[in-house]
């Protein structure tokens, strides 16, 4: 019996080490950014690896198309490139900590 509970006390440490660890990385991964454009660097994105926009840079000369969906389309799509690249870096890292195993609930 003594075993199954020793068993236990060295599952729930391995679980402790692996949140400390888990915790480690998204503090990483908030102060690490990406970068993304569309239209050719007409609208420029920055996101941080915890999937939270940082900054939208819009060149001055889209401004001055006035075409008001243009420049919404190309937010979004930068804006998504964004998030997809940082979601990206997120899996890799945490892909780090578990073997590249792929935990349920995890992202």
């Amino acid at each position: 019996m003594n075993k199954l509970f020793g068993g236990m006390g060295g599952m729930l440490k391995q679980a402790q080490e692996f949140q400390t660890k888990m915790k480690k990385i998204q503090e990483e991964l908030a102060d690490k950014t990406i970068e993304a454009s569309s239209g050719g660097g007409m609208v420029t994105v920055k996101a941080n690896g915890r999937q939270e926009i940082l900054s939208v840079t819009i060149d001055p000369e889209v401004l001055k198309q006035n075409d008001k969906d243009m420049l919404q389309d190309l937010i979004v799509a930068a804006t998504n490139e964004a998030l997809k690249q940082s979601q990206d870096l997120m899996q890799s890292e945490i892909g780090k900590l578990t073997g590249g195993f792929n935990i349920p609930g995890l992202f």
